[in-house]
């Protein structure tokens, strides 16, 4: 459609954190409906994708982030992997509350880093 809606984003930073940030936005309107396993599911593996692909990004030989820092987002992919798979199953206000608070964080640290 010629009359969608386009955001555009000063760099990559900016793109990132407003990719937290959304998925934060839509595990929060899944916790607020904990009883609606199709809106947590989608929730969940929307999210679950995001960090599919920073783990695929920081697996990349030509990622020039310190090995620290990929070290430490590798570990945050796979706790959100274990995070979602319990979350499919047993879900919890905690659990989703967990999983917003990381995205959150991450996303203001990118636009921190901005400044």
């Amino acid at each position: 459609m010629a009359d969608e809606l386009k955001v555009q984003f000063a760099n990559k930073r900016e793109m990132d954190a407003a990719a937290f940030s959304q998925a934060a936005y839509v595990l929060d309107q899944a916790k607020q409906n904990l009883d609606d396993a199709d809106l947590r599911e989608r929730a969940l593996k929307y999210n679950q994708l995001l960090w599919s692909i920073i783990q695929a990004d920081v697996s990349e030989d030509n990622n020039d982030l310190p090995e620290e820092l990929k070290a430490n987002l590798m570990s945050l992919s796979i706790f959100v992997d274990k995070q979602t798979s319990k979350g499919l199953t047993d879900p919890t206000e905690e659990l989703f509350d967990s999983l917003i608070s990381m995205n959150l964080n991450i996303s203001e640290g990118l636009l921190e880093g901005e400044k």
